[in-house]
């Protein structure tokens, strides 16, 4: 497999995200819309939702489950925090944090909050023709296959189509410390088969050239 230049450019992508910074579409979601670096990348990790910390920190995955993942990129790429954000395009199912739920923990986005927030990832899709997705949790995993037990989904690669653009899809289990299924097996196992697969892309490859310029 060849992996093409990126045809985007990191202006493109920076007005992508002013775009999307100033999306109203969901009433009920708090702002500010979280979004990563400007980076034209043709890797596309896709969590879930930001937290309650993520929109005070200005960035994704910037608490407890961000040190998580990025503790399992540096273990199979050897990339810092820095350069993961440097070379992977951070998107997401919804942008904004969905609050808190009545009985306690984070709201599941509602269907129509989904919905509103796909026009994002399909714009972004458009703009950056990633070889490589990495859905990250069962949320956002659904978005691009059907839905399984983690245990049938980690550790493989998926070709899919999304709105018609075709790529490889490596899914990773969500880093949440609320979660074992990571830290136990077959769990731990399956973990490490997707960070190889993740490792040996080209697309991961070529990120280290052609990440943010």
């Amino acid at each position: 497999m060849t992996v093409s230049a990126a045809p985007v450019t990191v202006a493109a992508v920076e007005s992508h995200l002013a775009a999307l910074r100033a999306c109203g579409r969901c009433p009920q979601m708090h702002k500010p819309v979280v979004v990563g670096r400007a980076v034209a990348s043709r890797v596309l990790l896709v969590g879930q939702a930001p937290g309650d910390k993520e929109p005070k920190l200005g960035r994704p995955f910037a608490w407890t489950a961000g040190k998580t993942l990025f503790k399992w990129f540096h273990a199979a790429l050897g990339w810092s925090e820095d350069e993961v954000r440097d070379r992977i395009y951070f998107a997401a199912v919804c942008r904004c944090f969905p609050g808190k739920k009545p009985t306690g923990g984070d709201r599941v986005p509602a269907p129509d909050e989904i919905a509103n927030c796909a026009h994002w990832l399909e714009r972004e899709m458009m703009l950056l023709r990633p070889d490589l997705v990495l859905p990250v949790g069962k949320l956002a995993i659904t978005q691009f296959l059907p839905p399984a037990p983690l245990n049938d989904t980690i550790g493989k690669s998926f070709r899919i189509s999304y709105r018609g653009h075709e790529a490889d899809c490596v899914p990773l289990p969500h880093p949440s410390g609320a979660s074992p299924w990571h830290r136990m097996e077959p769990g731990k196992t399956l973990l490490q088969q997707a960070l190889r697969l993740v490792a040996r892309h080209p697309a991961v490859k070529n990120a280290v050239s052609s990440g943010r310029k």
